[in-house]
């Protein structure tokens, strides 16, 4: 058998080392504190110490409204302190409802602020700009996320839904402080490997935290036409193989790019955690990744 390429092994982002599964925190929006708890402390128990929210979560998936996503993970890091030693905390700005985007030095000062009021704590260790502002200078940019960690109130910053050339042009005033890009990435959305953003990240070493690896779960929804029935047809195959679910495979696809992606989960349910925990040991080679693609893109290969 040949090697396998995925890896599950931990990944460095920064100066922090994580896990290569992420806790996604667009779809918590319990109103249950002590579930949503429970369900936190499952993700960090399973490695997954990348906790990625936003301000703008909770505005849908049955939210209750811009910033109250950020405001149930500060109730749950209140309830008990020492989860917050146990993540590493990321959340982003940027968006704001019926502008929609303003990265603005001012706007996105206010926007922070009010993120590490709602989570409750000083420091946030990842700070995203989570829509590019096509009206804000990188220069401009730059300068307020670098303002951001010589305050302490930041730990390392990062960008999100960016071109390889917005990337680039913030590289070129921010330097090295830029450690991330969130792009979407899974089975059935491959652009990040065509558009060369896992090609910048690997030329920069810059980490891809890759954002809906289950296409937001249409990968696992034999109806929906938005994934071609090839690939549902190759995915269960290897499942098959691997005795593993659909997900584990795409999401193993997700882990095998030499760029190191970071898959961020957003499942609400442990026992679907600990399930996506197997796609670390999947066993795909060059053979099965490239079946995944050829039927993703229903072209074959030159």
């Amino acid at each position: 058998m040949t090697d396998s390429l995925v890896d599950g092994s931990k990944r460095q982002l920064g100066t922090h080392s994580v896990g290569a599964l992420s806790f996604g925190c667009w779809r918590f929006t319990t109103g249950d504190v002590a579930q949503a708890g429970s369900l936190l402390d499952t993700a960090l128990e399973l490695g997954m110490n990348l906790v990625d929210t936003a301000d703008v979560y909770g505005l849908d998936w049955n939210g209750t409204g811009f910033g109250s996503v950020e405001e149930l993970l500060g109730r749950v890091i209140a309830q008990r302190p020492e989860r917050r030693d146990a993540m590493v905390l990321a959340t982003k700005g940027g968006i704001i409802p019926g502008i929609p985007y303003d990265s603005s030095p001012k706007s996105l000062r206010a926007a922070l602020d009010a993120s590490l009021l709602r989570l409750g704590v000083e420091q946030v260790d990842l700070y995203q700009v989570h829509r590019p502002d096509l009206f804000t200078h990188p220069e401009a940019l730059a300068d307020t996320l670098r303002s951001f960690i010589d305050s302490g109130r930041v730990s390392m910053v990062g960008v999100s839904n960016v071109t390889v050339a917005q990337t680039r042009a913030l590289r070129a005033h921010l330097g090295d402080a830029l450690v991330s890009t969130q792009p979407e990435f899974s089975a059935a959305h491959l652009e990040p490997l065509r558009d060369g953003t896992f090609d910048l990240c690997m030329e920069l070493d810059i980490a891809p935290l890759a954002w809906s690896p289950l296409a937001g779960g249409r990968l696992l929804d034999d109806t929906n036409a938005f994934v071609r029935p090839e690939l549902r047809l190759v995915l269960d195959e290897l499942a098959m193989r691997e005795g593993v679910s659909r997900a584990c495979i795409a999401i193993a696809f997700v882990l095998a790019h030499p760029a190191r992606p970071i898959a961020i989960v957003g499942t609400q349910q442990p026992q679907r955690l600990r399930e996506l925990q197997r796609s670390l040991d999947v066993h795909l080679d060059r053979t099965d990744l490239y079946r995944i693609i050829v039927a993703s893109e229903g072209v074959p290969l030159p």
